[in-house]
């Protein structure tokens, strides 16, 4: 199993990025997906997680109406679309793979890609 970040930068307060994830090594459409991402002297935090088939999303408080978790099971990948980007986003960002269709255990996690939010 592998998975492969891309997409993060240095962008502006108030703009947008959009994460990638490709997913190697396993049937992507059986397995809930995730992002995360942990700010230095931080703890690791859920950013949003996807249901196999995209039919139930969750995010975390501060990313609501702001982050956007999709999937396209056709090309094994997983996005982070964020928008209104705040300097309190900067993190390194880690998709991870659940162990099932909906489940919140992690089993797999990429290598991750660094997101810095500065004028």
């Amino acid at each position: 199993v592998q998975l492969v970040e891309s997409g993060g930068g240095l962008v502006q307060p108030g703009g947008s990025l959009r994460l990638s994830c490709a997913g190697f090594g396993f049937t992507f459409s059986s397995y809930a997906m995730s992002w995360h991402r942990q700010a230095p002297g931080k703890e690791r935090e859920l950013v949003a997680a996807i249901t196999s088939g995209g039919g139930i999303i969750n995010y975390t408080d501060s990313v609501k109406g702001r982050f956007i978790i999709s999937r396209d099971n056709a090309k094994n990948t997983v996005y982070l679309q964020m928008n209104s980007l705040k300097p309190e986003d900067t993190a390194a960002y880690y998709c991870a793979k659940s162990s099932s269709r909906w489940g919140s255990r992690y089993d797999y996690w990429g290598q991750g890609t660094q997101v810095t939010v500065a004028s």
